[in-house]
């Protein structure tokens, strides 16, 4: 037996029917079509939202309105475009209460709600969307012949979906809406006042600018620190389903590169293995884009060393903002199922006081575990350095020789009592971190949110920032991830590439802005650089413009350290001219995704070398890779934030006065007062 497209398909041989006596032929006739109706019933369960986007103005359709549709009983979301009438159908939905997000450029983003669609029914949402420009008055029309809908959810403003995923409930509208027995009919429209979007407050990020393009003959060096986090990814994707474009600030484009899997293989003979490729710029005349990945040994989960993990959890006042506690006790609930009886767990907490909740306690010993999670409350101002002192002080208390042993910092990041900036922790953080007790901080929040400290701790203390948005990520770090993100299998790892002058003119390094490493730096074992977990990859993206053809065109060097220190050991391989593809399209699928990913974190940052590559280009790029790729759940999810980011855009380029697109340089940016 398999299943199939809703279907349930039955394998075997059947006897023809003249093998079968006459006075059964009519019986097994009748029992087939009978067996056919029935297993062919659920295909025709097929719910379908379909309706008219039109412009509340001059009431003409809109083309290329983006519309996505969520719900609880959706597996990720349905997004849809409005053809040239402002037509648009999303079929094959399953029965549910459904939300619907209408973004369109220079209009205002609208969201319809609590739509209920049955089984096997096709409703209709029209909807007028408000041009920006307009007096703060929205017009919705929704009906035209559908089942009847609840019109009291109606304009309301995406404003109200900023305080977190759970939406508050709307306040009352002056009319209630209409009952169940009412028959359905085209209401009037109801004048509605829209909020202004409101910006997060409080959120706490550092601007590295963007990488210059180097001629080769000024500097053929280019050196950095590895990066494995994807905070700023995570973090993006917080304000994207909150209906709001990120912080530039808060975009970190090798974030979001190194946020999804390429597929490299590892090489058992050695500690890295490279895949390099390259390709020509889609949206920079004259260069190319080359893809550079590292992948570090596997650990298998077996093999992993013992833990000792001390969870340091804020539980001030503002970690009951957007129940953010309560994600945090659902991410450490998915953790505690994956260690083993090797590992040692202790939990502390702080607020406006930090205090001791569980000394070192078996992981086997699950039931203890999730009841003292199950107890955290939020109370209090936020004592950050308190409660980082009292994590190390149990960590090394219980320290674990030859061990993981591991600081896990779970909060916001806003020190508001205490301490108020990182300065004052620095040191106490790099010395632990020198006995081998490492640091990975984990931020919850959207609004009331410091990225800042959270990543630099992160950086200081040798671990890895992460960001926790969902519980799908939550599941991604502590679940599919666990041996990388705690076993260390490379520290202080830096990458240098040295360029052939014959072949490269010039060359940026996307992304890394606050990994950069001077020359000389590479090879001083006292410049602490990042760490690598077990099986994590690092990719990194380069723009060049070559010469002429060559047999090499750039070397690449890697450094590192074991991870109980020592003298650092290096790696070298040469980059051939072979690995540059004649056209995007011709390169491997991972590639051009990773290509996308920087090209997406560029848009959102407002980077001058990705102004020719419009919304729609992008989308086109993403819409390139392979099927089998693109249906990857986190790929899928990658292509919606596009057309999410596409919708809420409403920038004006910031070059365009001092150098025209038409006319654009496209080897230097140019210079705004």
């Amino acid at each position: 037996m398999r299943h199939h497209a809703g279907r349930i398909w039955m394998m075997g041989r059947v006897s023809p029917l003249s093998e079968v006596a006459p006075t059964m032929k009519h019986a097994l006739r009748s029992a087939l079509c009978c067996v056919l109706l029935l297993l062919s019933a659920p295909a025709l369960a097929d719910s379908v939202i379909i309706g008219t986007v039109s412009s509340a103005d001059d009431k003409k359709p809109l083309q290329d309105v983006v519309v996505t549709a969520t719900s609880p009983n959706l597996m990720g979301e349905q997004v849809v475009v409005t053809d040239a009438k402002g037509n648009f159908r999303i079929p094959q939905l399953p029965p549910g209460v459904y939300t619907l997000r209408f973004d369109k450029e220079f209009y205002r983003p609208f969201v319809r709600s609590n739509i209920k669609l049955n089984l096997d029914r096709t409703i209709r949402v029209n909807v007028e969307l408000l041009p920006e420009s307009f007096a703060e008055e929205m017009i919705v029309v929704s009906g035209g012949g559908a089942p009847p809908l609840d019109f009291g959810a109606i304009g309301r403003s995406i404003s109200d979906f900023f305080g977190g995923r759970k939406n508050p409930s709307p306040p009352p509208l002056p009319n209630p809406p209409p009952s169940r027995s009412t028959p359905a009919a085209p209401p009037p429209p109801e004048r509605i006042t829209a909020l202004p979007p409101q910006p997060f407050s409080d959120m706490y990020f550092k601007s590295y600018g963007v990488n210059p393009t180097i001629d080769t003959e000024e500097e053929r060096f280019s050196t950095f620190s590895v990066d494995v986090d994807r905070a700023s990814y995570a973090l993006t994707r917080g304000y994207l389903e909150r209906g709001a474009l990120p912080d530039e600030q808060a975009v970190r484009v090798e974030e979001f590169v190194n946020s999804f899997d390429y597929g490299y293989q590892g090489d058992p003979e050695a500690p890295f293995s490279v895949h390099v490729e390259g390709f020509p710029s889609p949206s920079r005349k004259g260069y190319h884009v080359v893809h550079i990945g590292l992948k570090a040994r596997e650990v298998s989960r077996e093999a992993r060393k013992p833990a000792h993990l001390v969870f340091v959890i804020d539980v001030s006042g503002s970690m009951n903002i957007e129940n953010r506690l309560g994600l945090v006790k659902q991410a450490l609930r998915l953790l505690v199922d994956e260690l083993d009886e090797r590992d040692r767990v202790s939990i502390a907490v702080y607020g406006s006081t930090a205090h001791p909740v569980l000394g070192p306690t078996s992981a086997a010993d699950k039931h203890k575990l999730m009841a003292a999670i199950d107890k955290l409350s939020s109370d209090g101002s936020t004592n950050a350095q308190a409660g980082i002192e009292l994590g190390y002080s149990m960590a090394s208390e219980h320290l674990l020789e030859g061990g993981i042993n591991r600081v896990i910092l779970c909060s916001d990041g806003v020190a508001n009592n205490g301490i108020t900036d990182a300065d004052g922790i620095w040191e106490r953080v790099r010395a632990q971190a020198a006995r081998g007790i490492t640091l990975t901080t984990i931020g919850f929040g959207m609004g009331n949110y410091n990225d800042v400290l959270m990543e630099r701790l992160a950086q200081v203390g040798e671990g890895n920032y992460a960001y926790v948005d969902q519980l799908e990520e939550a599941r991604r770090i502590f679940v599919q991830n666990l041996t990388g993100t705690l076993q260390v299998v490379a520290k202080d790892v830096k990458l240098q590439l040295e360029f052939d002058r014959q072949a490269v003119a010039r060359y940026r390094l996307v992304g890394y802005e606050n990994r950069m490493l001077a020359k000389e730096q590479f090879t001083d074992d006292r410049v602490d650089a990042g760490e690598v977990g077990a099986g994590h990859s690092v990719t990194a993206i380069y723009e060049v413009k070559l010469r002429e053809p060559t047999g090499s065109f750039a070397t690449l060097r890697i450094r590192y350290k074991a991870p109980q220190g020592g003298d650092s050991r290096e790696l070298e391989k040469h980059l051939p001219s072979s690995v540059l593809r004649p056209a995007y399209g011709r390169t491997a699928p991972p590639t051009r995704l990773s290509y996308v990913a920087a090209a997406f974190a560029e848009k959102l940052r407002g980077s001058y070398w990705v102004r020719t590559l419009s919304w729609p280009q992008l989308y086109s790029l993403w819409e390139e890779l392979d099927e089998p790729l693109r249906d990857r759940p986190d790929v899928r999810e990658l292509g919606s934030l596009i057309r999410k980011a596409h919708g809420l855009d409403r920038r004006t380029d910031r070059f365009e006065q001092l150098a025209p697109v038409v006319t654009m340089d496209f080897d230097r940016v140019p210079v705004i007062k």
